[in-house]
């Protein structure tokens, strides 16, 4: 006669010991969907933090240099704080000073914009539209469509002030908390030194990705701008600005630089010109900041380019188009969490990783030396 203690009805004890890897794999992917969706319904709250803490990192290194120059530390995060606020006026400000040159200059061309109209209309009549078709066609616009546009337009306006708002809030306490970053850094050094290297990994990695973003938005700028100076397209300065700011703006950034100089190439030179005015910003667009720049990106910050193009597309449709910019950083800061700072992970690094040798070492350093890991904030 047996007794049933933990073994099966044939007598057989039941295996014991770790949950298989499949198990383990499953609920994994499990949690990490969970997650995901989550951040995803908290978007609009994840993002705009998220950029945030990037502004700060990046201009971080002006905080430690004052401080080692001898000015008190609430001193250094000011003026590193107001270094970021400037930036964002000055990107702001461009865009308005271009949207205000072109509101002024398009007044010189009424006559060649009516002439346009009238061989548009003339153009149409080779395929039966005239003028009484085009009319009967405008009235027949239902104008509750058009405020639905209206609407819609408002609403991404004001998505965008409340995202304004948002990041200027949190650049306000984290240029507060930045000031006992040393201090927080240094004590989980001592508890988790692994993990403190990782952070700052990913702080100098996240720097190195704005720079490089920077540089590759002027290179675009100023092949923009020497197409349009080639062309003899009016204000080609101001639009060269535009491109490299609206470098910025994900998705929608390239459109928003690229109708302003077509618009003025059109009136000015005529379609010929136009086309190609389109044509140059999309082919040196595409060719540099959808080919090149994302390997560079990708080398800079340390992951592979196929998993930096991957993260633009996952960030982008996990935080919206916030995420398409912060692609990169988000991902360099997963790779931080749950690759670098834990040595029985870091194998993942050798399908990852730029460097597949990072997958052999024992510690993660970062760029700056041991010596500066406890000086650098990583987290908020």
């Amino acid at each position: 006669m047996t007794t049933d203690t933990g073994t099966g009805t044939s007598g057989r004890r039941l295996p014991s010991g770790p949950l298989p890897r499949m198990i383990l794999l499953l609920a994994g992917l499990a949690f990490g969907w969970i997650a995901v969706n989550g951040m995803k319904e908290l978007s609009s709250i994840i993002g705009p933090i998220f950029l945030a803490l990037n502004l700060i990192v990046v201009a971080y290194p002006i905080k430690t240099a004052l401080v080692r120059r001898g000015m008190p530390q609430w001193v250094g995060a000011l003026l590193a704080t107001l270094a970021v606020f400037v930036a964002l006026i000055l990107f702001f400000w461009s865009i308005v000073w271009a949207v205000t040159s072109l509101v002024n200059e398009l007044p010189h061309y009424g006559s060649k914009f009516d002439q346009l109209q009238r061989d548009g209309l003339k153009y149409l009549e080779r395929f039966g539209v005239d003028q009484s078709t085009i009319d009967e066609q405008l009235r027949s616009i239902d104008s509750g469509k058009i405020m639905g546009w209206v609407t819609q337009a408002a609403s991404v306006l004001s998505g965008v002030f409340s995202l304004l708002a948002v990041v200027v809030t949190m650049l306000f306490f984290l240029a507060m908390d930045s000031m006992g970053f040393s201090r927080r850094m240094e004590i989980a050094g001592k508890h988790h030194s692994g993990l403190v290297r990782a952070f700052n990994a990913f702080s100098h990695g996240v720097r190195k990705y704005w720079i490089v973003s920077t540089v590759f938005g002027l290179i675009v700028a100023v092949l923009d701008y020497g197409v349009l100076l080639a062309l003899g397209v009016p204000l080609a300065l101001v639009w060269g600005v535009l491109a490299f700011v609206t470098n910025y703006i994900p998705n929608i950034g390239f459109v928003f630089g690229l109708i302003p100089p077509a618009l003025m190439a059109l009136l000015d030179k005529g379609v010929a010109q136009a086309l190609i005015v389109v044509v140059a910003y999309c082919v040196l667009n595409f060719v540099v900041q959808s080919i090149i720049q994302p390997k560079v990106a990708g080398d800079a910050v340390g992951v592979t380019a196929s998993l930096s193009f991957f993260s633009l597309l996952f960030w982008s449709w996990a935080l919206g188009p916030l995420g398409s910019i912060l692609a990169l950083p988000a991902t360099l800061l997963v790779k931080s969490l749950l690759v670098d700072g834990d040595p029985e992970s870091r194998w993942a690094n050798a399908f990852i990783a730029a460097d597949p040798t990072t997958a052999e070492a024992e510690t993660v350093e970062s760029a700056a030396g041991l010596e500066d890991e406890a000086d650098d904030p990583a987290t908020a």
